[in-house]
């Protein structure tokens, strides 16, 4: 394990607005949503597949789901043993993979045939994989929230290999909560450890874990996505904050999110233009957040019209500029995002 790095924190509150330099937003985002038809299923994570087409899991009731937003059709395969599938991810290939967080494996549903084959993790400890995201070369990193690890899952073999992560004895099970994951340029895996302030990194090759503090004792980061320049931009939950991290220095700053101390950000996304999009989940209606990166501002917040309960998790469609997410009012959602022009000082 190597040492944990400290980090200056630089706090800027900032007011919503259009960036002096950067880019010019001309409108927000477009919101829609489709109903699923099974009932209090908790519809989360969505992921668009190579065909278009976009793939969801029913957290509490067991199932996979696709849904053709052209037609607005869907089609659900249950899955096997009570899952709990917290997420779900389509390779190239188009075999769909699933997280099954309350029974301790991941899965591999062929969507052909509907048939389903069952990876158990290696350490009985490791019992609720979380958050997938594939590397370069189509194998798995995630997460494994109250087991502890960060884990890396080989396609061809079936191998996992688990990085256990640190205890915290004051977080819930001792745990540091291994949560929201991405990949930077690099094919570094990156986590938020969501029961302390900390972000980690895995090294690939050596599988050593490094870590990061954020300033704030009370931070907890639950999920982050990186930008092209491999800034890693955090939400933090519990205060109501977008940070950034910057790896080459640990330098961590800070922004208000628009609803202040109470607007639990949870769900996020980053598009080709380094805009992050984020959901605070702790207001009703939940707000849809739209920060510019270069010109360091909030440039829209929209209102989700189901209410959206919690948002959980969102994906970035390059194809289409559009963002998906699971609502907990039991939608299904995109957000179509305005382009952009780009304004000089």
């Amino acid at each position: 394990m190597k040492t944990v790095c400290s980090v200056m924190a630089a706090v800027s509150l900032t007011a919503l607005g259009t960036p002096e330099a950067g880019f010019a937003q001309e409108s927000d985002p477009v919101l829609e949503e489709w109903q699923v038809p099974w009932e209090q299923s908790r519809p989360r994570d969505p992921y668009v597949a190579p065909d278009g087409r976009v793939w969801f899991v029913g957290q509490r009731s067991h199932y996979a789901a696709v849904l053709d937003p052209a037609t607005g059709e869907m089609k659900k395969y249950d899955l096997p043993d009570g899952a709990g599938p917290h997420t779900v991810v389509v390779g190239d290939d188009g075999m769909v993979w699933y997280t099954g967080n309350r029974v301790g494996n991941l899965g591999r549903i062929d969507p052909e045939t509907g048939e389903i084959e069952i990876f158990p993790m290696p350490d009985e400890r490791a019992r609720d994989p979380h958050t997938f995201a594939f590397d370069a070369a189509g194998d798995l990193w995630f997460t494994v929230q109250g087991g502890n690890f960060v884990g890396k899952f080989w396609r061809e073999t079936g191998e996992v290999r688990l990085v256990e992560m640190p205890d915290n004895p004051e977080a819930r099970g001792g745990s540091t909560r291994p949560y929201g994951l991405k990949m930077d340029s690099q094919d570094r895996p990156w986590a938020t450890l969501f029961g302390t302030n900390q972000i980690v990194m895995v090294d690939p090759e050596s599988f050593e874990p490094t870590y990061f503090d954020l300033p704030d004792e009370g931070a907890r980061p639950r999920r982050l996505v990186i930008d092209s320049r491999d800034i890693v931009w955090y939400v933090d939950y519990s205060r109501g904050y977008l940070g950034r991290l910057d790896p080459s220095t640990g330098e961590v700053t800070e922004w208000a999110s628009p609803s202040g101390q109470e607007s639990r950000p949870y769900g996020v996304a980053i598009d080709d233009d380094d805009r992050v999009w984020y959901v605070e989940t702790g207001v009703r209606p939940n707000v849809f957040v739209g920060f510019d990166t270069s010109g360091e501002e909030f440039i829209s917040t929209v209102d989700v019209e189901s209410g959206g309960g919690t948002i959980r998790h969102m994906y970035f469609d390059p194809k289409t500029n559009t963002i998906w997410f699971g609502a907990d009012t039991n939608t299904i959602g995109r957000a179509v995002l305005p382009p952009v022009r780009r304004v000089s000082d």
